[in-house]
């Protein structure tokens, strides 16, 4: 039997950080739970006692994130309640706050490991993201254009608003190396805001010139 005390809680995160880091590396195949296990120092039997196995733990990383981001939406958003039944304005205002939160979000909270390894999983033809707030953001996108949440135009749409959110970590070729920087300031995290808005601003206006 396993106790678990303050000491092993902590070591969760130790463990989930370890396989993130090991994964984006190595990748599933490359990377052992005995290897794991001693970069994040804890017991082997951890893994068994909050996931099972590898597999499980590799599902895990993503199902931590997508619990990260539910928490973290809960302070602006309210998940129960159905873009449907709200105003296009009031769409409009929330999606421009989402944006900015996301921006604060992918900044503060996923690693470059993390990235490595969701980019990764991105060219499998099985990996699906079962995102209940990108899934909301979506839903509010088509209230804002007035359209279906599986029409053709609002996934691409809600695409294109992510990928402006992320694109400067994901391609640091073309922002942090150009800059001469490790990470990214309070300056530059205005820029991607006010940049991420203003594609927001012309969906927005798409949306009110289709009325």
């Amino acid at each position: 039997m396993v106790y678990v005390n303050e000491k092993d809680e902590n070591s969760k995160t130790r463990i989930l950080e370890a396989a993130t880091k090991l994964f984006a590396q190595k990748g599933f195949d490359g990377t052992s739970i005995r290897e794991i296990c001693k970069k994040a120092n804890v017991n082997l039997c951890m893994i068994s006692y909050y996931w099972g196995g590898k597999q499980e733990l590799y599902n895990g990383i993503i199902d931590n994130l997508i619990e990260k981001q539910i928490e973290y939406s809960k302070n602006f958003l309210d998940l129960n309640k159905n873009p449907k039944d709200m105003s296009v304005d009031e769409c409009a205002d929330l999606l421009l706050t989402i944006s900015e939160k996301f921006v604060d979000f992918f900044y503060t909270n996923i690693s470059s490991d993390l990235i490595v390894l969701l980019l990764k999983e991105q060219q499998k033809p099985d990996f699906i993201v079962k995102s209940p707030v990108l899934d909301y953001m979506r839903a509010v996108v088509a209230r804002v254009l007035n359209k279906d949440a599986d029409d053709r135009l609002v996934i691409f749409k809600t695409l294109f608003m992510l990928s402006q959110v992320n694109s400067p970590r994901i391609l640091p070729a073309f922002s942090l190396r150009l800059l001469g920087q490790d990470d990214f300031c309070e300056e530059d995290i205005k820029i991607i805001k006010e940049n991420v808005k203003l594609y927001i601003k012309s969906v927005i206006k798409e949306g009110a010139n289709e009325d």
